[in-house]
Parts: C-alpha cells; structure tokens; sequence
C-alpha cells in the first residue's frame, strides 16, 4: 500500500534519507526499510523488544512532536542510526498527542515468537492510526463523535461518505453547492477528511485539519460500486436507497478502501449504508451554527452554550446522540412529537429520575462493540459490557407503566440479553486487569484446562514439598531434598554419604561438592508441565478471550441495536430532567406557517446570568413577518432575537423550550447574521464578511425559513449602510417573505412598517434613573423613541470629560444643517420623512412657523422665503 498523504517539504520520509540507499544496511535496518518504503508519509513505529523505535526522519520529527530523546545509536549503511523510542506499554498516550496533531502513525509488529525464531524476528505493519480511524478509548474523546469523511466532486455538487469507525455508523449524503457543503462540514466537524488530488477544492476544504489527498482513481464511481458490493455481500447497492447518488457512493469507495487499508483486519460492525435527506432537516449553515453559539463559545467555557444547558446525560454514547440531534434537528412532526410525548411519560412520576440512576451504570457500550468487532477489546471491555448487559432488566422496571409508543419501541429495540450477560459474567472475573497480557481475565471454573495450567503454575510448591515427603519415607533417606535451579532445572539432592542408597529408578543429573542430583520421570514430567504452564496458562488464556469475542460477535447485530436503544433513553431522558429543573414546556407544532411564542425565555442567558430573566413574546404569522426591532446597545435586542431561533431549534430536536407556551409552523431553515470580525486570512473585512453572509441569506431564505439580521449595514458609511439596510430588509418582506426579525439603529427603517404590508415595529426600551441607566428587556410594540448611545458609553467606563465633549459635539451636530441633510436622504429612502433619534427643531422650521401667510404682503413674502433660504 502506498499513502498518497501530502506532508510539508521538511516532513519528507526516511527513503529520501540519504542511508536508506545505500547497499549496506544491517538486516534489522533492511527490514525496517522494507516496511517504511509502504508508508513514506506516515510514522513508522518499529516494535523492537519493549519498546516502539522510530529511526531517521521519523525519528526527528517524533522527538519534536512528542518533546522525547533523540539519540544516535550504531550503524547501518555506514551510518549512524537516529533513534527515538516509546515503551509500547505506554504507546497509547504518545499516539493520542500525535492523533490531536494530526498525524498517522503505522504500527509494525513483532509476529514471530523471539524465543523461536531463527534469525530476526518477523515484523509487519499490523495497524495504521490515524486521526478518522481511531478506536482505541485512550485516543478519543468520550462525548464527541469521530468523523472520517469523503468528498467526491462532480458537475451536479458533491458527495459526502463519513463513517465512524468507533461506532459504526456509515452514512452518505449529496450536496448541490460550495455553501451547503460548507454547512455540512460545519455540522460534522470531521477528524480527517479525504480528497481527490485533481480537483480545484474551496479553500474551506482545503484548510480542514487532517486533510488527505488521494489519487483521483479512489474517487471512482463504478469501482466504488464494485468495492461496496462486495463488502456488503450485495448484488447491488438498492437496499440502501444509493441509486441517485452516484457521488456520494464514490466518496464510499474512497472511504472504505482506505478504512480497509488502515485497519488490516475485518469490520464486520460496518453493517449498512444509511442516507441523510437534507429534506428531511432544517438546514443550518456555519455562521448560523457558530452565532448561535450551539456547541462552541468564544470564551471556551461549554457552559456558556447551548449543549453546555442541555448535556446532562449519563453516558457517553447519550453525549454524542445528543449532539448529533442538536446539529441536525428534524422537520419530520410526528417524529417530533413522539419525544414530546416520551419526555412527558418520563416527567410523570419522575421515571426519568430512576432512568437515569441506572444508566449510570452502564459504560459506552456503543464504542466497546466496536472494538468487539476489530478485535482490539480489552478485558475491562467486556466487563463494562458484561454489567451493562445485566442491567438492562432494570431499564424495564423503570419504564414499567409508561405506556407511550416511542418508550415501547426502544424496549424492544434493547432486546432480551440474558445469556450474553450470563456467559459473560462466567467467563470474566469480577475486576479484570486492564490488559490481557498478564493473564487473570477469565474466571476459575470457566476452562478445565487453563485451570489445571494455573494450579501447576501456582501450586508447584506444594508439589515439591509433598514429593520430597513421599520420596523421604520410600527411600528411607531423611536429608533427601527436592530442588530447583535455573541451569539444569528441578532435582532431587542426596548426600554422598547416602548416594549409595539412592534408588534405581533414579538417574544422575549433577555432581556437586558433598553430594549428587538426581531426576525421576515423575519429576522431569512435573518439570516440563510446570515451566511451560505459565506460557501455556496464557497462550490458553488467550484462545480462550479470542473464543469471547467470537461469541460476541455472532450477537454484534442485536448488541449493537441495544447500544443505540440505550444511547436514546439516555437523550430522552436528560431532556426531561431539564425540561423539569428548568420549567420548560411541549411545544405545539402545526401546519400553519408562523411562530408563536409566548413569555419565552433564552436557555443559556437564564442560567448563566444572576438576575432574574425577563421573558418576551413573540408572535410571527402570514400577516407580520418582518419585525424591525430598535432600541440601545445592550437592551437585549440580540438576546431576543436568539432566544427564538434556539427555541424553534430545541422543539425540532425534540426537546420541551423555555416558554410559557409556543406554537410553530413548518421551518425548513435558520439563518442568522448577527455581529462579524474580519477575516484577515482571506483578506476579507468585517463589511465583506457581513456582506457575504447576507448574500447567502438572500439568495436562500424561502417563505418557510426563520431569519435573524443584526446592525446590517453598520459595516460602511450612514448612506451606504443604511440604503443597503433598507433594500435588504425590503427584499426578506416582499421577495423571500422569510420570517425575519430586524435588529437595527437606523431609525428610519421603523418607516418600513408603514409602507410595506407584512412589517411591524416593536423595542426595547431602557429608562434614566438619575446618573445610571435601567435596561427593561421588555419589548414592546412601536419603535424605540431614543438610542442612549452615551449612556451605554458611560455604563462601558468611558471617562467623563469624553462623555461631557460627546454631548456637547451631539448638541452641535443636532443644529447643523448636516442634520437636514440627513433627514432629505431619509425621505429620498422612505416617504413620509420621519425624524432620526437625536433630531430637534430647526432654526428654519422655527422661523416658518412664526410666519403667518395671511398676514404677509407679496414683498414681505419673498424676504420671508430668502430669510429661510439663508437659514438653510
């Protein structure tokens, strides 16, 4: 096999070193060559005795990855050898840093036994590690899932494969532009990510961390139909539905041929290919994702997001489901409303409560029958599985009484386990040790073999003491004495002075000072069994784990079902322990478009903050889809705003919202553009970047999708921004007609809700109290009277002599004719003019109002008119 993994130029592998040419090379070195020459760009870990050594190139680059010794140790070649090793019994911690780097390790093993072999032991690359293909529980992060991903390009968009391998899920889905494949990789987060090398990817693709370019003959169509085919044991590849997405079945060949390539060994958990509709979810692009702060926060803290409120859940594998939910929520109803109605069945009588005591018992059972199916599970394995098993019974009595359709299926779904659980429990001690290596993984009573292997190889004592007794009294020699040494092995030691009455059955081994050693057939058979029962005790034990794992995996299937059961109750049981702590309710979902919120609240500022929350309305329906929401800086218009796509988002989870009460139509997307930085790696600006996702929303917002605009336009000049404002606000009401909410400071957009049916106004509105300022967090209906823009500055710590200087500049601005001017760019936007915030009397309207019409001759009137001329 050869990687076409693509390292930067200092990272060139060893064959470019200089020594791995020249004809010279020890046989140790030559067979390491020979392994290395498969893997040029991946790290060649080398088992020598107890430790993994890397040489040459891979040796310096893991002395610096790992910060570990680099030494020179011997020749080859006719020159020195650099060296850095790892003990292999400590190996799993210096390839998790390397996996979070993003490196690929291959692992080369010693296959032949050393005790045996003639010459060098034979070695062979059992394993490739890398970051997508990971399973070990050491490499992994426990609540997240761990992606590997294929991209196949076409003409019509691209393909998506990912799989992951820890549990074995293998899913493919098409996406039809750059955007929507953005979204996708946003949801999936992918460890590593494989690519053809000839196409022309999105920069977007091409900064993914873990990326692997691979030759373009991966990517193919008709070989990856062949490849799946056959490894599904299919004529075809119509029971997965596949038929219409010829890219994404070519990103599945890219895929499995390289997870085959990695794992060099079966993966009969891969069992089935499954479909992601994007139909069948309400899509969420990146800078939705990211602005609803749903798993990720600027701060870092996970308690300030969305998943940091809701995970509570007792097992991993619940962890992960529930992300998975959290990122992909359904539009499917009825789906919808079986968790409702299960949430509601749990809450009832505190089920959930009990629920949840004994899922706390059973271990990530999802990622061990994983490793069950590579056959890389270890002894604590099977005994997380062995107690899990026994205590699905309990789940039954928890959920007995419930009655409701989705807790029933998932009852099923978890089947009867009993003679897995018992087998399993009669198998394997109590607490084994964490690794097999060592023996004492498998119960007394299990094997009559292995137990007869274990008491000559801990009982030889005894034997000893009870042959010496017997041979004391038959051969009447009282200092007759049973032995051991490491040179010729067992003995019986009889001093010369009684050698003559040694008897005949004996044969001589030794002579020594003062005495002669002897050996029976007795003893030389008790001696072979006993120096060979350890090694034999542990070759036994192990044909006997690997006849565990056997069993296991002619259940694999049914256990594999039962995890994911499990993995549900779990979720649906952590979202009734908050929907009780936190008071929230069941959402009414309908078929009539518009949302209806009543005294909602946002999930994550209501914990996180001391103060009590205020809750809002909000009500959206065909008649008022566009509300342009005014008010200061730091009133909650942001907080408002995002409170009601995260709630819409949690009732299509299936999860109860923090409301009084809320109904909700059919959404089939979530938008959000709300604050921006620049994004100097790709030369864009805060406006650019604004700009760009505003596009995005306008080209793909329709009638059924939720929209959330923050401050657009504030990212340029007055004039520009808040004609861009306009139009944009304009094109959601009457082109999309998406459910909008409009935050803003332009004033003059409140004109809009006179002048475009569909358009209301609502604020939130703050108050003086004496020097300081109360935010209400109320909205209310009808525009903001004032922005309180220094009040905000004071309440942030400006000094006060700026603050004094910026009411005397706004004093003197209010007075300009600047201000006429804006009002005249105001009315050429919007008719009737409406004056801005800080708007006041003019000096030229005070003068027309004195004027009284009727009382002027013509020659005072045309002094009136060039007195006010000058005035302007």
């Amino acid at each position: 096999m050869t990687s076409t993994t693509t390292l930067p130029p200092a990272d060139k592998p060893a064959k470019n070193d200089s020594t791995a040419r020249h004809p010279e090379h020890t046989p140790l070195m030559r067979q390491y060559f020979a392994a290395k020459a498969d893997y040029p760009d991946t790290l060649l870990l080398f088992r020598m005795g107890d430790f993994y050594e890397l040489f040459y190139d891979d040796a310096r680059k893991a002395a610096r990855l790992l910060d570990i010794t680099l030494t020179q140790r011997g020749q080859s070649g006719g020159q020195p050898i650099p060296m850095a090793g790892v003990p292999y019994h400590a190996a799993e911690g210096y390839l998790a840093r390397l996996v979070k780097l993003g490196e690929s390790a291959a692992i080369c093993e010693q296959i032949g036994d050393p005790a045996l072999a003639k010459g060098l032991v034979e070695r062979k690359v059992v394993r490739v590690i890398t970051p997508g293909t990971v399973t070990d529980e050491a490499l992994l992060e426990e609540r997240r899932d761990n992606f590997l991903l294929a991209i196949a390009a076409g003409r019509t968009g691209y393909g998506l494969a990912w799989v992951d391998l820890a549990s074995g899920r293998f899913l493919l889905s098409e996406t039809a532009t750059p955007e929507a494949l953005a979204s996708e990789l946003a949801r999936l987060q992918p460890a590593e990510t494989l690519v053809a090398e000839d196409v022309a990817w999105p920069r977007f693709v091409t900064e993914l961390p873990g990326l692997r370019k691979r030759g373009p003959w991966h990517f193919d169509g008709d070989t990856a139909t062949r490849q799946l085919c056959r490894f599904f044991g299919t004529r075809d590849l119509s029971g997965f539905g596949c038929e219409g997405l010829p890219l994404a079945v070519a990103a599945a060949g890219a895929l499995l041929g390289y997870v085959e390539e990695t794992q060099k060994s079966a993966l009969p958990h891969l069992s089935g290919l499954a479909i992601e509709n994007a139909s069948e979810t309400i899509a969420l692009d990146a800078a939705t994702r990211r602005n609803l702060e749903l798993d990720t926060h600027a701060s870092g803290r996970n308690e300030h997001t969305l998943l940091g409120v809701l995970d509570h859940s007792v097992t991993p594998m619940g962890a992960r489901l529930l992300k998975r939910w959290l990122h992909r929520p359904l539009r499917a109803q009825d789906v919808l409303r079986h968790r409702y109605q299960a949430i509601a069945a749990l809450i009832d009588q505190r089920r959930g409560d009990a629920l949840r005591d004994t899922l706390r018992g059973i271990g990530d059972l999802e990622r061990i029958l994983a490793r069950v199916a590579l056959r890389s599970a270890r002894p604590r394995d099977l005994s997380t599985l062995r107690d899990g098993l026994l205590s699905t019974p309990q789940l039954r009595e928890r959920l007995a009484g419930a009655d409701d359709p989705l807790l029933d299926r998932l009852l099923n779904q978890l089947g009867e386990h009993a003679q897995t659980a018992d087998y399993l429990a009669a198998a394997l001690v109590d607490q084994p040790p964490a690794l097999l290596r060592d023996g004492g993984v498998l119960r007394s009573g299990f094997d009559a073999e292995l137990d007869e292997l274990r008491t000559l190889s801990t009982n030889a004592d005894q034997f000893l003491l009870d042959l010496e007794q017997r041979e004391r009294e038959a051969s009447g020699i009282a200092t007759l004495k049973v032995g051991y040494n490491r040179v010729h092995g067992y003995y019986i030691e009889i001093t010369n002075a009684h050698a003559e009455r040694a008897p005949t059955h004996y044969t001589r081994r030794q002579t020594i000072k003062g005495a002669e050693r002897y050996i029976t057939e007795e003893l030389k058979a008790f001696e072979d069994k006993v120096l060979s029962a350890r090694e034999r005790s542990l070759m036994r034990e192990r044909a006997l784990y690997d006849g565990v794992l056997d069993a296991l995996h002619a259940q694999l299937h049914a256990l594999k079902q039962a995890a994911a059961a499990v993995a549900e109750l779990d979720v649906l049981a952590t979202l009734a322990d908050r929907a009780d702590a936190l008071n929230w309710v069941a959402p009414q979902l309908t078929g009539e478009a518009g949302i209806t919120i009543r005294r909602g609240r946002h999930p994550v500022v209501e914990q996180v903050r001391d103060d009590p929350f205020e809750p809002n309305d909000l009500v959206l329906d065909d008649g008022r889809r566009m509300l342009v929401i005014t008010g200061p800086n730091m009133g909650g218009k942001s907080t408002y705003m995002r409170q009601a796509a995260l709630i819409v988002l949690l009732a299509h989870i299936g999860s109860y919202v923090p409301a009084d009460a809320a109904t909700i139509g059919p959404i089939d997307r979530i938008f959000t553009r709300i604050g921006a930085g620049d994004d100097l790696s790709r030369g864009q600006s805060t406006f650019m970047v604004e700009m760009a996702e505003t596009a995005n929303i306008l080209h793909n917002a329709t009638a059924q999708s939720l929209v959330l605009m923050d401050e657009v336009g504030r990212g340029t000049s007055t004039y520009d921004g808040l004609a861009l404002a306009k139009a944009c606000a304009v094109q959601l009401a009457e082109r999309n007609r998406a459910f909008t909410l409009f935050a803003t400071h332009y004033f003059e957009l409140t004109e809009l809700g006179a002048q475009y049916a569909g358009i209301a106004n609502v604020h939130l509105d703050a108050v003086e109290y004496g020097d300081s300022l109360v935010f209400m967090h109320a909205v209310k209906d009808g525009p903001a009277n004032r922005s309180f823009g220094l009040q905000v500055a004071a309440l942030a710590g400006l000094p006060k002599g700026v603050i004094a200087n910026a009411r005397r500049y706004l004093a003197a601005l209010e007075q300009q004719p600047a201000a006429a001017t804006v009002a005249t760019t105001s009315a050429a936007l919007a008719a009737p003019q409406q004056m801005g915030l800080f708007a006041t009397t003019s000096a030229a309207e005070r003068a027309l109002r004195e004027i009284d019409p009727d009382e002027l001759t013509p020659k005072a009137a045309l002094e009136a008119l060039y007195r006010l001329r000058a005035l302007l």
